[in-house]
């Protein structure tokens, strides 16, 4: 069974623990992806879906999977896209449904079908990843970013740092909904692991 994480979940105690920053390439590492405590790996796609169904299969205890792509999208009452309130930070905008947003959406997408379809009896709780901001001077580092989203689950002060359903709507008409919905896929709101600053 596939489904939203809890807020109260964001523990490293609440079962095994999968973070992965999808990238969706034919020929480039372009997946980070780190299990547990282990260290990062940069893998192709495929190697990340087959790692982690693999990890899925062999775990005893429940699966608590980071995707860093938008697992819930927006629109606004008359049903046309729209951004969510964390993909706007001043004057910068990362929106699920512009650029890079749908890239990573779609390998998502492509992730889940896989794990829905293992013979498996673990449930598997999902959470997204958010590390879009950043400095001008950083550059995108998939290895890193999966290191900082562990690094929001092992904190002990996570204030501002998990972002409910409640937070996601820059108004209240808006409607969200899960992102796989439109392929026949439900997996609810999951809440957002987003660094700061």
């Amino acid at each position: 069974m596939i489904r939203p994480g809890h807020i109260n979940e964001v523990n490293p105690d609440s079962g095994n623990w999968i973070y992965i920053d999808i990238g969706f390439s034919n020929k480039s590492k372009s997946c980070g992806l780190l299990f547990g405590n282990n260290e990062p790996e940069e893998v192709l796609f495929n190697e990340a879906v087959e790692k982690i169904c693999a990890f899925i299969k062999e775990s005893s205890l429940p699966i608590n999977l980071v995707v860093e792509a938008p697992l819930s999208v927006s629109f606004d009452k008359k049903g046309n896209p729209k951004g969510r309130k964390i993909e706007k930070q001043k004057e910068k905008t990362r929106y699920w449904y512009v650029g890079l947003g749908c890239v990573v959406l779609v390998g998502a997408l492509y992730l889940l079908r896989a794990i829905s379809n293992l013979n498996h009896s673990q449930e598997v709780r999902l959470f997204e990843g958010f590390i879009s901001f950043k400095n001008k001077n950083e550059k995108s580092n998939h290895s890193k970013d999966v290191k900082i989203l562990r690094e929001i689950v092992n904190s002990s002060n996570k204030q501002n740092e998990v972002i409910s359903e409640a937070e996601l709507r820059m108004d209240a008409t808006d409607k969200l909904q899960s992102s796989f919905l439109v392929s026949g896929l439900d997996y609810g709101i999951p809440p957002v692991l987003m660094r700061n600053g």
